[in-house]
């Protein structure tokens, strides 16, 4: 084995990894969940504009945390809007 080999595989982008971490947290964290979604989505599209520019790996971390924050961010508001229901929902009742 030459000491000089150089690693031939491409470097897993970092912000791919970032955004796949948020998008899971997102789904399972409450409340904070809506603005750890966001960020994934944001990671994403630094993710794949990077890799785009540089070559390097990642591609599907990004989508795969692409998905995950749109789920997360999707089931967080349905979340919102449940507590809202419930806590209004019975409010109108009237008894004449």
């Amino acid at each position: 084995m030459n000491s000089l080999e150089t690693n031939t595989k491409p470097q897993v982008n970092t912000n791919s990894i970032v955004s796949l971490t948020l998008g899971i947290l997102s789904i399972f964290i409450p409340i904070i969940g809506f603005i750890t979604g966001i960020i994934g989505i944001i990671f994403y599209k630094k993710a794949s504009n990077q890799i785009a520019v540089t070559n390097q790996s990642g591609k599907g971390l990004a989508i795969a945390g692409l998905i995950c924050s749109i789920v997360g961010v999707i089931s967080q508001l349905f979340f919102v809007l449940g507590i809202i229901t419930f806590m209004f929902g019975g409010t109108t009742v009237d008894y004449e």
